[in-house]
């Protein structure tokens, strides 16, 4: 079933609260009765039909059982003094605290600090690409578990703390379970986290290493999604906070950070066309939230910008759906190189489609092959090694640009969204040395390498 479009969704959060939308009664099973402190967020409010709810560990509205996301008073009225703010405060995703549903205070905290990553000129890049308005790779691998995991997860934190949860827990594709893992280990919290079976071992160590609990289930992510919608119902799931669930609300708004460090390392300046690999679709919502809200506050000028969304060929429900026109269809059995994408069943996939609508881009999809290749096509240019979704999203961007949906002459931004590293057996076979040779000067000119 699709839902409803976006268009009031930017206006709900940058609102501020009045009589007629004060929050309702927090539904059974609210910790703590005391409001919790997390800065500017004062309610939940439903993105379908308005409703709110007191903050909470809620994700689903009991009106419509739409999905719940957090509303805010934002600091308006004066741009050029929250520039100065931001820019002058730590060289993380916190530099961003008076837009985020967060304490003052959080830079103070144990955490893990995410954010504020580079983005690279891709000069050399854009030469083989042909694109001539400028174009810019977001490398997210350099977050403390590298991956992008890291800015949800540091959001959902704190609402965990503020609601008083004591065990911290997600259903994971991978890079998402090494971000609890190590976030709870730095908070001192305990971790117990749920991926499917068969993962990538990179990632699967990277979740043990922290000591929490890591439990792998025989089936595809969509199960083990299930499976922890089931937990937090039940007693034995009293005082967890499971980070893509129960806290999804706010851990969702930890992508924001990526559109509004983007802005502000061009400029304080819309990119023209940006490039989001798509998995439950939820950050590709959020980047576009995140650059609403920076309109509506005066931080960058106003202009039309376009999304394109990128997925695995394996694992396309989306982009089916996008190309068919139809609604989004789930895929039983996802078969994609490119595991952290491999969500057959994505929550925010029809706002997906009503987004890259919207503003004027497109959804598309690339085999195993073209993720390959365009991770090496990445290393080789730039010096970033992505992981496959880097692959998915760069291969998207290739055929785009072949396409003619995606204009060379405009700028461009593409997201990697985690660190080659974590998916070494995608590219070890095409990744192997240029020759075997004796310890010899003789040898190295025989095989025509000098």
């Amino acid at each position: 079933m699709r839902r409803k479009g976006l268009a009031s969704m930017a206006v709900q959060t940058v609102a501020s609260t009045s009589p007629t939308d004060s929050p309702t009664d927090s539904p059974a099973g609210s910790s703590g009765s005391a409001e919790p402190s997390l800065g500017a967020a004062v309610a939940l409010s439903c993105r379908e039909c308005g409703t709110r709810t007191a903050l909470g560990p809620h994700f689903v509205c009991l009106e419509c059982f739409g999905p719940l996301e957090v509303a805010y008073e934002l600091p308006a009225g004066d741009p050029a003094g929250l520039r100065e703010r931001i820019e002058a405060g730590p060289a993380s995703m916190w530099r961003y605290a008076p837009l985020l549903p967060v304490p003052a205070d959080v830079a103070a905290k144990p955490n893990l600090n995410p954010g504020f990553t580079p983005l690279v000129q891709a000069d050399r890049l854009a030469a083989e690409l042909g694109v001539t308005g400028g174009l810019y790779v977001k490398d997210d691998s350099g977050n403390p578990t590298h991956s992008f995991k890291d800015r949800p997860v540091a959001i959902a934190l704190e609402a965990a703390r503020a609601f008083g949860l004591t065990t911290l827990s997600c259903s994971s594709t991978g890079n998402l379970a090494g971000a609890v893992g190590a976030a709870a280990s730095r908070a001192g919290l305990r971790s117990c986290v749920f991926i499917p079976d068969g993962l990538e071992q990179s990632k699967v160590v990277m979740a043990a290493v922290y000591g929490g609990d890591l439990v792998a289930i025989d089936g595809t992510y969509d199960d083990v999604n299930r499976f922890c919608s089931e937990l937090i119902g039940d007693p034995l799931g009293e005082g967890w906070g499971f980070t893509n669930v129960n806290l999804r609300p706010f851990y969702a708004e930890g992508s924001k950070t990526l559109a509004y460090e983007i802005c502000e390392q061009l400029g304080w300046r819309l990119p023209d066309q940006i490039v989001i690999p798509v998995a439950s679709g939820c950050q590709l919502v959020k980047i576009d939230k995140g650059l609403r809200e920076l309109i509506a506050l005066g931080l960058v000028e106003e202009k039309p910008y376009r999304i394109f969304a990128a997925q695995a060929e394996g694992c396309a429900p989306v982009s089916r759906a996008f190309k068919d026109g139809s609604d989004v269809r789930p895929v039983k059995r996802p078969d994609t190189i490119a595991k952290s994408l491999a969500i057959g069943d994505p929550a925010d996939g029809p706002y997906v489609i009503d987004i890259c609508k919207r503003t004027g881009g497109a959804v598309d999809d690339v085999d195993d092959a073209q993720i390959v290749d365009s991770i090496r096509l990445l290393a080789r240019t730039e010096g970033v090694f992505a992981e496959t979704a880097g692959g998915v999203t760069l291969g998207v961007t290739r055929k785009l640009i072949a396409s003619g949906a995606l204009d060379p002459a405009l700028s461009t931004v593409v997201l990697n969204t985690g660190d080659g590293l974590k998916t070494l057996d995608a590219v070890a076979p095409t990744a192997r040395p240029s020759a075997v040779i004796a310890p010899s000067l003789a040898a190295f000119r025989d095989a025509g390498l000098a």
